[in-house]
């Protein structure tokens, strides 16, 4: 705060203080030439409503001083006059870092329980999941739902399905790491007929009833673009995030729209890393929590 902006505020502040001290006195004296007490003033309105001149109940300005008196003492001691600290050296910033400080204390020692201990031994502590349930709400519901099951593009965490493993060191990976999963876009590289095959041996991969021409036709496409991630018998890959496409769990969706969808354009899920923000050891509660719902 530069001093001219100081002085200011200051000048403003003595300025209200002295003024509520004047105004007060002033209306407490009589005025020379006013009736006093009950005497009612020489207007009137709507024919019979009068003023009088009664002066301030004592008690209650004796309340108007003590709250000036209580202004300046306050003042004194805290900040309030331009750059002035106040006598107590208190501050905002102060203030905010003593409940910061408290807030950690009582943080570190609830955490230190589970420190040091494996995924699969928090998982089967009470304790250790309420917490767990806590960091869900606060970090992953937003995405996979309060419920955890998910929603279009947002995997269902409930189920035996991973798409990228769902050991407890590949949950914890893909907690702290986070996960970049990306499907190239094979419309125009396939065009639309071939698109439309393709979507109907991958619908016959998950047991559909469909057209076995066309799913033959599919099977030559899928065989030289998509094996390589998804493998020769659909059963996707974990490591690289591929998904399993022999069963009827569907990210993007499994109907025959959806899929053109996702082979005409392409996918690119992504899951933020939680490594810095959250730190490792609320990383392994909340894997343990995670791991919970489906094991």
């Amino acid at each position: 705060m530069s001093v001219a902006v100081s002085l200011f505020i200051t000048a403003m502040v003595v300025l209200m203080i002295v003024g509520s001290v004047w105004m007060l006195l002033a209306t407490s004296r009589e005025q020379p030439g006013q009736p006093t007490g009950n005497t009612p003033k020489d207007h009137t309105w709507d024919g019979d409503l009068q003023e009088l001149n009664n002066p301030l109940p004592r008690w209650w300005l004796w309340l108007f001083i003590l709250t000036i008196v209580f202004s300046i003492a306050y003042l004194i001691a805290y900040p309030g006059f331009g750059s002035y600290k106040g006598m107590l050296g208190w501050t905002q910033q102060s203030q905010y870092q003593q409940q910061v400080d408290a807030a950690n204390e009582k943080l570190e020692a609830l955490y230190g329980q589970f420190e040091g201990r494996s995924v699969a031994e928090l998982s089967t502590d009470s304790e250790a999941l309420r917490v767990g349930g806590s960091l869900f709400a606060q970090h992953c519901a937003a995405c996979h739902g309060s419920d955890a099951k998910g929603a279009r593009g947002f995997p269902n965490l409930t189920d035996n399905e991973w798409q990228w493993g769902g050991s407890d060191d590949q949950i914890l990976a893909s907690i702290i790491n986070g996960r970049q999963a990306a499907m190239p876009p094979w419309g125009t590289v396939l065009g639309d007929r071939g698109v439309t095959e393709a979507v109907i041996y991958v619908q016959q991969l998950s047991g559909g009833k469909v057209d076995a021409g066309l799913a033959a036709a599919g099977k030559k496409h899928y065989d030289m673009l998509c094996i390589s991630c998804h493998g020769a018998d659909g059963t996707g890959n974990a490591v690289l995030g591929a998904p399993d496409l022999t069963n009827t769990i569907w990210l993007y969706g499994g109907d025959f729209d959806s899929l053109t969808e996702s082979l005409v354009l392409g996918r690119n899920g992504a899951m933020p890393a939680y490594g810095e923000l959250i730190g490792e050891d609320k990383a392994r509660i909340l894997a343990a929590y995670v791991r919970s719902l489906s094991h």
